[in-house]
């Protein structure tokens, strides 16, 4: 029987005072800004040997919106975070019951994309694909409801699934431009395999996790 990991839910509350101080006033800079915020308050445990294999860092986050008088910004991990320099942080340790549920409601930010064809160099070896963007609800919904049942341990179906806020995030790195697809899904999920889908709520799911996707936001059926 999987055991539920020991995870603690925290929200950061941030004022309009919070806001300027850490440079979130500016749109071009702000996603960027806030993934440095976030990772601030967590220690990096990781070995430059786990990063190198990317191994999870252990927090996931998503921005719960606001404006520049004040806003929220939820965090999953497995352990406390550090207290911030800006803002004020609560924190609460998640029930040891809370994923042994079979039903959820669901919320959650995802970056859908699939990989093009394998490549070949000129020296015969296999390239990855080029990362593709999903860009409209048909195939966004089943690029979903496929990952969840081979990958995440949960299924769900188009009849109870709503895939909202379909967009593209576009910010600056330092000198480097990120473009990263997103978008909201909101529905239901029967969990299929436990021990998946703890991992999955655990670790997050999909990519662009450094940049606020891939929190399952659940609450039990």
């Amino acid at each position: 029987m999987s055991q539920s990991p020991t995870m603690i839910a925290s929200v950061l509350h941030l004022n309009r005072h919070d806001i300027k101080a850490l440079k979130l006033n500016k749109l071009e800079t702000f996603d960027y800004q806030l993934h440095k915020v976030v990772y601030q308050l967590y220690d990096d445990i990781r070995s430059e040997e786990q990063k190198r294999q990317s191994v999870p860092s252990g927090f996931l986050y998503i921005d719960k919106g606001g404006d520049f008088n004040g806003r929220q910004i939820l965090m999953l991990s497995n352990r406390q975070p550090n207290l911030p320099e800006y803002g004020e942080i609560s924190s609460k340790k998640i029930a040891s019951n809370f994923l042994d549920y079979p039903h959820y409601h669901f919320e959650v930010i995802v970056n859908p994309v699939k990989c093009g064809a394998i490549r070949f160099n000129d020296e015969g070896k296999k390239k990855k694909g080029k990362i593709i963007p999903l860009k409209n609800r048909e195939e966004i919904t089943k690029w979903f409801i496929d990952k969840s049942v081979n990958n995440w341990g949960f299924e769900t179906s188009s009849k109870y699934l709503e895939v909202r806020d379909i967009g593209v995030k576009k910010f600056q790195k330092g000198n480097d431009t990120v473009v990263q697809a997103q978008a909201k899904l909101v529905g239901r999920l029967t969990v299929i395999d436990k021990e998946q889908f703890i991992q999955s709520f655990q670790y997050g799911i999909g990519r662009g996790k450094a940049f606020g996707c891939g929190l399952l936001q659940i609450v039990p059926l």
